[in-house]
């Protein structure tokens, strides 16, 4: 594993573990569409990557981010990558701004749009080269979409996971990558 993908995860698991411990620094730097749009508090289109909901929730994405980054470095390197990973992020949350911009309580949280990118990316460039769980990695993107767009159109209130922004980084990976 390539040692940039070392360092966002362990930067990842450090300031996960420090929100799980901390409301007020979770509160701080979550993605909240009434803080960025209202606020102009912006910081949270990237800070909100490095939370995430639980213990669950941050082995899921980093095994993901795992399991998908190495097609993406050997094609792209370094720069390459953090630029698919950073653009999938951000675009990621930017999308979840529009979608939810009339619900100023929609709160989300978790690298999931960055890790999409990343996912949907290898996808792109390797259809058939990458599986989860023996499920052929076309088809894990597939059910992931698919799950991602019902959540969206579904939200829960309670549900801090970014749906909408594995939408747009899934978006900016397959752009990106092609």
């Amino acid at each position: 594993m390539d040692i940039v993908v070392i360092i966002i995860i362990a930067a990842t698991c450090i300031f996960s573990y420090m929100g799980f411990n901390n409301t007020a620094l979770f509160e701080k730097y979550k993605f909240n569409v009434g803080a960025i749009a209202n606020r102009k508090e912006y910081v949270r289109l990237i800070s909100s990557a490095f939370l995430h909901a639980d213990f669950m929730h941050l082995f899921f994405n980093m095994l993901s981010l795992y399991f998908f980054q190495g097609v993406v470095i050997s094609f792209f390197g370094e720069i390459g990558f953090l630029i698919l990973y950073f653009g999938s992020m951000i675009l990621g949350n930017l999308f979840s701004l529009q979608i939810y911009k009339k619900q100023p309580w929609y709160s989300a949280i978790g690298a999931s749009g960055a890790v999409s990118g990343i996912i949907f990316a290898s996808i792109a460039m390797a259809p058939n080269e990458i599986s989860v769980n023996f499920l052929p990695g076309w088809l894990f993107g597939t059910l992931y979409f698919g799950y991602s767009v019902y959540m969206m159109l579904n939200p829960k209130q309670w549900d801090n996971l970014g749906h909408a922004a594995h939408l747009g980084g899934a978006f900016f990976g397959l752009v990106y990558s092609t």
